[in-house]
């Protein structure tokens, strides 16, 4: 069988990612704002929840792990998976963003009940998500040119959540940030399924191998125990999420309580975005559409356009991933990325709050070089599989893609929670018009020093990863021939 992957089949499966991540991108970025400035949540408990809760989330993965690679099915191992958790994803998501006008205590259950459900769906759905790459094709290189389609599909979706979503928020809730968080996610839900439904239904796993079939659980996880390449990109993910979480989350209390309004306002004006916002409005209302209401604030506008410039220049860095990768190897390109990215966040703590210019220039230089990094996370992933059936000729695909989204989870939860613990540990208060200034000095050390040092950590770990160029060729080759020996018997 080919193992070339068509287009349809490519952008198919990317849709999947970009369902998923309305959802992710929207916790990863706005879930502390949401509990502390929507809902009413006190920092402190917020903080409870996002960490207690994105636990539990993260150890239900190995179990989701082995159940998934113990699928059989007509469709396959993973693809079911996609279809049967498509509609509960979407509900759950609704609800988890939704603010019924429960009590202090009544809050806090619901908001701790609903993201418990949310990160346990998450992980029913990407797990078996992500493990399909593995098994769609057995050529290293589609999986670069999958993983580069796939987060093309991400960056879209961290667009729309980043760039647009507080926009979006204010819009259909004319003004009801609550309100307006339940009717975008509502829209979010429905896009969600139908994409989840379109993934199931393009995508055909072709990666079958007879010990697949007979391995028991405690094979797997003595594999797993003993597969260093795994336990090498399990603390990475874990430190790369953290970073994610905790600056993204950060970063619009940085547009709100560090950054001069006068000064955003100013920059948005001397670019000419609020001309270009004029000019679009006035297109569309001379062909009779409604004009499009962008958020007069300068925090929130400036807040929008900082996320959409850095996403931008990441999908520009993807595009550069597959062919760096092809010629150095996924290891060595990524650690070099990674440190680059990493100088560009620790700026953040040199620029003063009038230097709206640079700060943005600092976003989109650390996009440009961390969207080289995306695709290769996910790909090295795939890599561990493969680096698993060839030294112990067995495959577990799942349990080993939970190693990913274990490791996701909890960073996520870990930077989530800072993002709330800082706050409180700093005194923020959502009541102030005008923060402490140690305050405003812990927000700045969070989109800074403290959201640099994970991916330090993380530079230096990747260097103990074994899977370099040489032997990703080697590893592809020999599968290759034991999977052709099989197919000839």
């Amino acid at each position: 069988m080919s193992q070339t992957l068509t287009v349809t089949e490519k952008v198919g499966y990317s849709l999947g990612d970009l369902a998923a991540n309305l959802i992710f991108q929207t916790l990863m970025t706005f879930l502390a704002f949401f509990y502390t400035d929507v809902y009413q949540i006190p920092p402190a408990q917020a903080a409870s929840i996002i960490f207690i809760g994105g636990l539990i989330g993260a150890f239900f993965n190995p179990l989701m792990g082995l159940i998934a690679d113990r699928t059989q099915t007509r469709y396959g191992k993973f693809r079911p998976w996609i279809l049967w958790t498509s509609v509960p994803f979407g509900l759950i998501a609704l609800a988890a963003f939704s603010t019924p006008d429960f009590g202090p205590d009544g809050k806090l259950v619901y908001a701790f009940v609903t993201y418990v459900l949310l990160v346990i769906i998450y992980s029913a759905n990407n797990l078996p998500y992500s493990a399909l790459s593995g098994v769609l094709t057995g050529s290293m290189a589609e999986r670069n040119s999958l993983s580069a389609y796939r987060f093309v599909a991400v960056m879209v979706a961290q667009f729309i959540i980043q760039a647009l979503l507080l926009p979006l928020v204010l819009i259909l809730g004319d003004g009801d940030k609550a309100l307006g968080f339940k009717n975008t996610m509502t829209i979010f839900s429905v896009v969600g399924i139908v994409f989840f439904l379109i993934t199931f239904i393009t995508t055909k796993e072709r990666v079958v191998t007879a010990v697949t079939r007979h391995s028991s659980i405690a094979q797997d996880l003595r594999d797993l125990l003993h597969n260093r390449p795994w336990a090498i990109m399990l603390i990475l993910t874990i430190l790369v999420f953290v970073t994610l979480s905790l600056k993204g989350g950060m970063y619009v209390y940085y547009f709100e309580n560090y950054l001069h309004a006068a000064q955003i306002a100013a920059f948005l004006q001397d670019i000419g975005f609020n001309q270009f916002i004029a000019g679009l409005n006035s297109l569309l209302t001379s062909i009779g559409l409604n004009a499009f209401h962008w958020p007069e604030d300068a925090a929130t506008s400036g807040f929008s356009l900082f996320n959409a410039g850095g996403i931008l220049l990441m999908i520009v860095g993807i595009g550069f991933s597959k062919p760096l990768a092809d010629r150095f190897g996924k290891r060595d390109v990524f650690a070099v990325a990674l440190f680059i990215s990493t100088l560009f966040i620790l700026v953040f703590y040199l620029l003063p709050a009038d230097a709206i210019g640079l700060v943005f220039l600092a976003q989109i230089l650390h996009g440009f070089f961390y969207g080289i990094t995306i695709p290769l996370l996910w790909a090295m992933i795939a890599d561990v599989a493969d680096y698993s059936e060839w030294k112990n000729h067995r495959r577990a695909t799942a349990i080993i893609f939970s190693a990913m989204i274990f490791g996701l989870k909890l960073g996520l939860s870990i930077g989530g929670a800072l993002v709330a613990a800082i706050l409180a540990h700093y005194d923020y208060s959502a009541a102030l018009a005008i923060q402490a200034p140690e305050t405003i000095e812990g927000i700045k050390l969070s989109v800074s020093l403290f959201a640099a040092m994970p991916f330090l950590v993380g530079v230096v770990i990747v260097s103990r990863y074994e899977i370099n160029k040489r032997r990703e060729h080697q590893i592809e080759l020999e599968l290759s021939q034991r999977r052709q020996a099989l197919q000839s018997q």
